[in-house]
């Protein structure tokens, strides 16, 4: 005879709702969870468009983020112009490569030199981050102003002077703007041997465009006594953004006036010594 249990039945029944309440309330978290995006890898910067002289660097940063579930590695590397250069670094350090766990973010410093000679112009700057699994790229914008570039010489282009000791010579030098940047307030200084007096006139230069050049005289008075021989001189023409150094080899020479006192000195010596042995020599 079937034995009927009311009570196991109602708990039974309950028990199941509560299970298939459970199973449902998972398998819609489960659902809201894969239908949530992921966060996606990227590598970015706030300034992407810079402006210089060729002279100077260009400089960005950027984020370099990993948002995928596994660790990667990502080589960096840029698309450059022929005779620029492009170092990454992180922390610090010149990288070539970047290593970022799941979800984690790396700032990297790029730096770009340029061609000196390249053309006045904006450039475009690809740079990648690439990992086995994926390829990030960084658009950058290079907009190059032109180089400054200053040269120091003489009308003839030679660098060396005869002088005679306690004169005073002129040499006159010529500073030209080899760049395609105009050169303001041109300085010249000079480093001589001591007691030396360097003097340049003009001492300063306003401006000096592109292709243009002016000449400037240096006067360079040369003490008395100077010990006769080859001295070295270094003029130098600077400005802000450039400066250029010119060496001149300066061979002193004695005066012709002290050769004949310096002779005649020794000859009134020899005739002195010479009386004193005819006088007292017989003694």
């Amino acid at each position: 005879m079937p034995v009927f249990c009311p009570n196991f039945k109602k708990y039974s029944v309950h028990s199941l709702c509560g299970l298939l309440f459970i199973a449902g309330l998972s398998a819609n978290l489960q659902a809201q969870t894969s239908s949530k995006p992921s966060e996606r890898s990227s590598f970015q910067t706030n300034l992407f468009n810079l402006e210089a002289s060729a002279n100077e660097p260009f400089r960005y940063s950027a984020t370099l983020k990993n948002g995928s579930g596994q660790a990667r590695n990502y080589a960096l590397d840029a698309k450059l112009p022929p005779g620029w250069f492009a170092s990454f670094r992180t922390m610090g350090s010149q990288v070539t490569s970047v290593h970022l766990e799941p979800g984690a973010t790396q700032e990297v410093s790029i730096e770009i030199s340029v061609n000196p000679y390249s053309k006045p112009e904006k450039y475009a700057i690809p740079v990648t981050a690439v990992s086995p699994a994926d390829t990030l790229r960084l658009n950058l914008e290079a907009v190059l102003k032109g180089a400054y570039k200053i040269e120091l010489t003489t009308p003839s282009g030679r660098l060396s002077e005869n002088v005679t000791e306690g004169s005073v010579e002129q040499i006159v030098c010529t500073v030209k703007n080899t760049g395609t940047l105009p050169l303001a307030n041109v300085e010249l200084t000079a480093q001589a041997p001591p007691k030396w007096e360097v003097t340049f006139e003009p001492a300063k230069v306003e401006r000096i465009d592109p292709s243009g050049s002016i000449d400037v005289t240096a006067t360079v008075r040369i003490p008395d006594k100077t010990i006769a021989g080859d001295y070295v001189s270094t003029f130098t023409a600077k400005t802000q953004n450039a400066n250029a150094d010119a060496t001149f080899r300066i061979t002193v020479k004695t005066s012709l006036l002290s050769g004949w006192l310096g002779i005649l000195v020794i000859l009134l010596a020899g005739g002195l010594i010479y009386r004193l042995i005819k006088k007292y020599g017989r003694r």
